[in-house]
């Protein structure tokens, strides 16, 4: 059976950088370990002025055809993922195709081009559906351009204001990829819910509390609902499993959830008895309220076992470095974590080749996709083409009273004109508004 999977991967970040421990944080009044502990967070990337989910996209897509020796007649469609859209009928993918017209030869004339919206998990279906098209033999050899570009932006004082961030992956997807090779099981959880959404809005309701849960919820309803296809899944499965991450605090709690999971009726219970004792079971007890007491007090003392602490070291934590510096990239967020994954196996000598990860993709309102994905012989030649770190070294980093005034210029409600902080160079850039309010872009030698 041919393998269909992950080809190739660039990012785009946002050009500018708000340091939160010490330049938000100092604003705010507030611990900067609140940051950086608490959330995990370091750094959140923004887009300068002349930057959009339109030209981060197109800057990525760029970069990946260029490298790959790619044309459009290579690219039989393009999906773009994005919970960011700025219009309700014209594609994202449109525009970025527009932008890549300006720089290759040929055009996309030929190519299915769409755009999904389910929050987060979005830039996951979209690389299903790519994965389906494939598989259905409609492809006629091309390979697809999956695209997850958002801009992350919170009201000003919404407790979430501190996660936001701003970036694209692009994505190419196609047979005998370099990178993975996607499992044909999946397992979903979806539920109608209200954690987080934007009612005809550009900045998101959120029940913080509320979010955590349904994330928590859809993502153990997705574990079981892949194992009732995949079999059992056990923790020295999988090398890496990268979670979508909003912020790395709340994938602490999604890989704890995980773990107890896995060892459930394995020999890591088993040794960890006579510490910690076994898991409650749901039939030991008379009253729900009492199992969920005791469950909560068994996972509390899980996180704190040596064997738990250093599988999160090594299949968790990998995964969060990346997002410890951009932020919530939304459609994005997941595939930055797998991202961060591979690129830290790369850098110290790991052998990855043939090893598994399990990817956690999460949609609020509400939906989670768990599947499995082999990691093919071409991932390291593929990570050491990134160039991500020396695009966060180059970051502008902002005052806050700077923030303040690129948040605006953001802001669709506000009109705000402010100099650029940095100059474009070799990329596409945002110029403004045509005759039918569409938005223009241009390329920049």
């Amino acid at each position: 059976m041919t393998a269909v999977g992950i080809d190739a991967i660039e990012i785009w970040t946002g050009k500018l950088k708000l340091d939160l421990p010490n330049t938000f944080a100092e604003k705010k009044g507030e611990d900067p370990e609140k940051y950086r502990k608490g959330l995990g967070l370091e750094n959140s990337s923004f887009p300068d002025v002349y930057e959009d989910i339109v030209t981060m996209g197109a800057n990525a897509a760029k970069r990946l055809m260029e490298r790959k020796g790619l044309t459009p007649e290579d690219i039989g469609r393009i999906d773009v993922a994005t919970e960011s859209s700025f219009d309700n009928s014209k594609p994202v993918s449109t525009y970025i195709a527009g932008c890549l017209e300006q720089v290759f030869d040929e055009n996309f004339h030929h190519a299915n081009k769409g755009e999904r919206k389910f929050a987060c998990v979005a830039g996951t279906q979209s690389i299903d559906d790519a994965y389906n098209w494939i598989k259905a033999g409609r492809h006629r050899g091309r390979a697809a351009l999956v695209i997850a570009t958002d801009t992350a932006l919170y009201e000003r004082g919404d407790p979430g204001e501190a996660t936001q961030g701003a970036g694209a992956v692009a994505m190419l997807i196609s047979e005998e990829p370099s990178v993975v090779e996607l499992s044909t099981e999946q397992g979903y959880g979806s539920a109608d819910e209200t954690d987080f959404l934007k009612p005809n809005q550009q900045f998101p309701s959120v029940d913080g509390k509320r979010s955590m849960q349904v994330y928590l919820a859809r993502m153990r309803e997705a574990l079981e609902d892949f194992e009732s296809v995949a079999g059992r899944t056990h923790p020295d499965d999988f090398e890496y499993i990268p979670f979508h991450t909003p912020f790395p605090g709340m994938v602490r709690k999604a890989g704890l959830l995980g773990y107890r999971h896995m060892i459930r009726d394995t020999e890591f219970e088993d040794e960890l008895e006579d510490e910690i004792g076994r898991q409650p079971r749901e039939a030991e007890y008379d009253d729900w309220d009492d199992y969920e007491e005791a469950l909560r007090a068994y996972m509390d003392d899980l996180k704190e076992t040596e064997e738990y602490q250093d599988w999160y070291g090594r299949v968790i934590e990998p995964t969060l470095s990346l997002a410890r510096e951009v932020g919530n990239w939304y459609t994005g967020s997941v595939h930055v974590a797998r991202t961060s994954a591979l690129k830290h196996a790369a850098e110290t000598g790991e052998e990855l080749t043939g090893d598994r990860l399990l990817v956690g993709s999460y949609g609020s309102g509400a939906q989670a996709e768990i599947h499995a994905e082999t990691v093919r012989e071409g991932w390291k030649e593929e990570m050491d083409e990134l160039n991500i770190d020396e695009q966060l070294d180059d970051r502008y980093d902002m005052s806050f009273d700077e923030y303040e005034l690129i948040h605006d210029v953001h802001d669709h409600e506000k009109e705000t004109d402010v100099e650029e902080f940095t100059r474009p160079v070799g990329e596409f850039t945002f110029t403004g508004w045509g005759r039918m309010n569409e938005r223009k872009y241009e390329y920049v030698e």
